[in-house]
């Protein structure tokens, strides 16, 4: 009997394979022999022995294939917004419904989660003929000028429904009939998102017609109140929150927990162990930096949305994040 076919997304260059190893080894401890999980890279020019590396995970009912992306991305590298830590292959998961015609539906995964379930129950999730599948974003809820900024600049009806991109069910035949990727590249020309890139822009494009999951499928450090593992689906350490960058990110014991099965460990605990105090202080600022460009952004559009009080940028969360880099700096 046919296995049915999880398609899963990844989009990743060579810095990222790494921590690419961990989330596979994750998602196989938690696969079921019932599917048949056909995993997608989708990459500009990785090195041959890193996908040598990543190779090596596959199994009877696991398939690992590269795509180079590199002719329908150069086409629009030097019009797409890049920072921080951000790279190209951010934008990549735009690409997947004109990629793969044969697939009506697939789930998008970034390369900094966990995953403490079997992703087919994702995947399963009933979205009907929404275009997409997606939790709330963690960061945009806990901090005032992100609430603001998702509903002022992106144009969401409430922060509540921004979603956060890193984890996706895409309804690919949906997308298609609505013609993301034209839209998209219309709003390129049009619209600069500086701030959340193409989770904005997906979020503008998308609104309205999104299932918003349960935030066990994409549950972030920076949400205080703990999960027990028997409630977590997926851990996403986004933003600052790097379990190989600090032994204080909520969750790391996850991430250390399949690191320790992969060829990587050893490299990522000299990565975590020679993490110094200025680059804590550099990883404190992040989340205060993004909120300053985020008002400025709200400062650059009027509003005509209910009267509110105008919030300060620097929010009680950033000023708690602030000092406490500087406790720890201190120690």
């Amino acid at each position: 009997m046919n296995k049915e076919i999880i398609p899963i997304f990844f989009a990743v260059d060579d810095n990222y394979i790494p921590y690419l190893a961990i989330v596979l080894q994750s998602l196989i401890d938690n696969s079921s022999e019932k599917y048949s999980y056909e995993i997608k890279i989708l990459s500009n020019n990785i090195k041959r022995r890193n996908k040598e590396k990543l190779k090596k995970f596959e199994k009877d009912n696991v398939n690992i294939e590269f795509v180079d992306i590199s002719k329908s991305i150069n086409k629009i590298k030097n019009q797409l917004c890049i920072r921080d830590y951000f790279s190209q292959a951010t934008y990549y998961r735009l690409f997947i419904p004109e990629l793969y015609p044969q697939y009506d539906k697939a789930i998008y995964l970034d390369s900094d989660i966990i995953i403490l379930s079997d992703i087919a129950n994702l995947y399963n999730i009933d979205i009907d003929d929404n275009l997409l599948g997606a939790a709330p974003d963690g960061i945009i809820g806990t901090i005032d000028v992100f609430k603001e900024y998702a509903e002022k600049v992106v144009g969401v009806k409430s922060y509540k429904n921004y979603f956060n991109a890193g984890v996706l069910i895409m309804n690919l035949k949906e997308l298609r009939k609505y013609g993301l990727l034209d839209k998209f590249l219309y709003l390129l020309d049009t619209i600069k998102f500086a701030v959340a890139q193409d989770q904005d822009y997906l979020n503008r494009l998308c609104k309205g017609r999104v299932t918003m999951i349960s935030d066990s499928w994409n549950r972030m450090p920076i949400i205080k109140e703990v999960l027990n593992r028997d409630k977590l689906n997926i851990v996403h350490y986004n933003m600052a929150n790097k379990p190989w960058r600090s032994k204080d990110v909520l969750y790391n014991e996850y991430f250390w927990e399949y690191a320790k099965k992969t060829e990587f460990f050893e490299e990522l605990l000299r990565v975590r162990d020679s993490y110094t105090d200025k680059d804590s202080a550099k990883d404190a600022l992040v989340i205060e930096n993004l909120a300053r460009l985020a008002q400025f952004e709200c400062d650059c559009v009027g509003d005509d949305r209910n009267s509110k009080k105008k919030q300060n940028w620097l929010t009680n969360t950033i000023k708690w994040r602030y000092y406490e880099a500087r406790r720890n700096r201190k120690k």
